[in-house]
């Protein structure tokens, strides 16, 4: 019985009344875990409860959602991961987070179109534990499901019977067995994975003053404070700064689980040089209907929030857990790296009339122009088992060089 069984017919207190509830029960809670209850309650979260916060009509964009050439460039690159790992008969794509599945259709289905022998090697596993989007994968990849092609794991299925998932604790659920090659691929993953918010009066909580939710601040734990010291900065008199362990527990995870193969991150972020420049400092955000607010309390349950990804802290835990971490590039030098070659025609190729390639360069430029999504996303590429020659080779790595 999964956790939305178990939970149907329960009358289920609002977001806001949980939060109150559990501070009353419990006393004041650290930022990170209203945040989670927010984003990842299983039923009223806000990945939760719907599956309508993307595109045009929802909240925010992702890459999948301006052009399906995101996803056609990702498939010419993972079939290139594929023949440096020595064309395995067997291959597995574990994507975390898939949200609608637009990407995973995207790639299958251009994969089976130029590819045909990565496409009958691939095994494409998405791990999504929300219901609704689960609900929404089934109807983006019937075909590719029903075929075998593509599995949906449910973390949920093996999480305990706690009524709030906890982020740190969930795993990495892939279908096919630890001897097959696998590319974990996580694209606006971390930056949705609750995060600390630490000042010089010490970490965040949330606490209540009569019926007012207020904020308050307790001492910072010495892993918190090692985690500045290292990855961060010190804040500054008026300034917050973020502290996510659950995005180091995440990528250990991942670089545990790839016992041969790759790890494919993008997101939006910065390194600790940026930072000690002055750069990203206190970026959590709210978003709403395509705005951004730094109200993060306004909306419980119904607003999207994020934190930057610190990649310098990424990137050492990648290889604390025994990868081999690429420079950190930008997704700009990452797509163009992958079609200089063929100049775009993954972009282009099924455009029949002048107005329909405008269309799509402009849809493409968003992609990877400094104005647009360019230079705002970075990509973090990582390996175990694979010989540096033919990691060199990867065409998304050139403009790194």
């Amino acid at each position: 019985m999964t956790l939305k069984d178990r939970l149907r017919g329960v009358p289920r207190l609002s977001i806001r009344d949980q939060i109150e509830r559990e501070i009353r029960e419990r006393g004041p809670i650290p930022f990170s875990r209203y945040m989670e209850i927010c984003l990842y309650d299983p039923v009223l979260g806000y990945y939760s409860r719907n599956a309508n916060q993307f595109g045009k009509a929802g909240d925010f964009y992702t890459s999948s959602d301006v052009h399906a050439v995101f996803g056609r460039l990702l498939a010419r690159q993972f079939q290139e991961l594929w023949q440096a790992l020595d064309r395995p008969h067997r291959i597995e794509i574990l994507e975390l987070g898939p949200g609608r599945g637009l990407f995973a259709r995207d790639v299958l289905d251009w994969s089976h179109k130029k590819f045909p022998d990565f496409f009958a090697a691939l095994t494409y596993t998405l791990q999504e534990s929300s219901p609704a989007l689960q609900a929404k994968l089934q109807e983006t990849l019937s075909d590719h499901l029903h075929s075998g092609r593509a599995i949906i794991a449910n973390p949920s299925r093996t999480h305990s019977s706690a009524p709030t998932p906890n982020a740190a604790t969930i795993g990495i659920h892939r279908t096919r067995t630890p001897e097959t090659p696998l590319i974990i691929f996580a694209n606006e993953f971390f930056d949705a994975l609750p995060v600390e918010i630490v000042g010089p009066e010490g970490r965040l909580h949330l606490a209540l003053e009569n019926v007012r939710l207020t904020e308050v601040w307790l001492p910072v734990s010495r892993d918190e404070q090692e985690f500045l010291d290292r990855y961060s900065v010190q804040s500054e008199a008026g300034e917050r700064l973020e502290v996510s362990q659950a995005a180091q527990h995440w990528m250990k995870k991942i670089a545990n689980a790839v016992e041969r193969g790759f790890a494919v991150i993008i997101d939006y972020g910065y390194t600790r040089n940026e930072q000690l420049s002055g750069r990203h400092r206190g970026t959590a955000m709210a978003y709403r209907q395509h705005s951004a607010s730094p109200n993060l309390y306004e909306a419980p349950g119904e607003q999207d929030l994020s934190a930057h990804v610190n990649f310098t802290a990424l990137t050492a835990a990648a290889e604390h857990a025994g990868m081999r971490t690429e420079p950190l590039i930008t997704q700009s030098q990452f797509l163009m790296g992958i079609g200089e070659k063929t100049e775009f025609a993954d972009a282009f190729e099924d455009c029949r009339l002048p107005q329909e390639r405008v269309k799509v360069a402009l849809q493409l430029k968003h992609l990877v122009t400094p104005s647009g999504m360019g230079e705002t996303f970075r990509v973090l590429l990582a390996s175990r088992g694979v010989s540096v020659e033919r990691v060199a080779q990867i065409s998304g790595l050139r403009f790194a060089r």
